[in-house]
């Protein structure tokens, strides 16, 4: 198989422990896009806090692409512009404050490049330091958010979390898309939106198959591209679960798992055609 885009998580998967790219996956990512394959970069992540990275791999040059919010954005890199957008309703965003309240769970949104909080905690404030966004604390959270938003972030300690996710999934499961990102966030999207979706719609754009198409990640909100790609592939560092739908298991993010993947499945199978 000839693939033809490469799809790639950011936090634990593309980036180190410590938020860089590698030298070496980051020539080789530059270097498979000069040999015509497609980088797309795939995160939960604002589309505010992925541009440094796309910058680094120079996307604008080569053509390719950003989904932010975990499908919910589709961004062109060369000409900035918005593919694709979907929001969640005012009324979901209240009823999801109201949820959070509740169970004594904290709550954020996003308003232009700002993070919304319910009150201060130390996992929005993880957040402002993966994303470098400001944070907004208003009076009344559920009288300031006034409008559409593109996702509602629940956080709270991991074991709580996954307790919530149990409980709220027969709630929200024919209304929102559901899924932790990393082990202190619980996202909410509109119910159209999750990145297997999301990468499916750019390569329809572009003209590639599912089977064109590698999708490399770590996480819960992973799996959904995994599964949908021609071949998905876990991190070594990834969660058990999202070892056990991948088709291949590469090295960690420590170790240049994303360019090893590159070198065997692009290139190697490459070569193997011209011999």
């Amino acid at each position: 198989m000839s693939y033809k885009m490469i799809v790639l998580d950011l936090d634990d998967t593309l980036l180190k422990n410590d938020g860089t790219i590698s030298r070496k996956t980051k020539k080789t990512l530059k270097k498979a896009q000069e040999d015509g394959v497609k980088v797309v970069l795939a995160s939960g992540r604002p589309t505010f806090a992925i541009a440094s990275v796309a910058n680094a791999l120079e996307l604008e040059k080569y053509g390719g692409y950003i989904i932010s919010y975990n499908g919910a954005r589709i961004i062109e890199c060369k000409s900035r512009k918005e593919l694709y957008a979907a929001n969640i309703t005012r009324e979901e965003v209240q009823e999801l404050y109201q949820m959070s309240q509740e169970n004594e769970a904290y709550i954020q949104t996003y308003i232009g490049d700002n993070i919304i909080a319910s009150q201060s905690n130390k996992f929005t404030d993880i957040e402002k330091q993966i994303t470098g966004m400001e944070i907004i604390i208003p009076d009344d959270f559920s009288s300031y958010v006034q409008q559409e938003v593109v996702k509602v972030i629940v956080l709270q300690e991991p074991e709580r979390l996954k307790e919530l996710e149990k409980q709220w999934k027969p709630l929200v499961e024919n209304k929102l898309y559901m899924t932790i990102s990393k082990p202190f966030f619980l996202e909410f999207m509109n119910l159209e939106v999750d990145k297997g979706k999301s990468i499916l719609r750019l390569g329809k754009m572009l003209g590639i198959d599912a089977e064109e198409i590698i999708a490399i990640g770590d996480s819960y909100n992973d799996i959904t591209m995994i599964q949908a790609a021609g071949l998905g592939v876990a991190m070594g560092n990834a969660v058990e679960t999202v070892k056990e739908i991948a088709n291949y298991i590469t090295e960690d993010n420590e170790h240049d798992g994303v360019a090893a993947v590159v070198e065997k499945f692009i290139w190697e199978q490459a070569f193997a055609l011209i011999a």
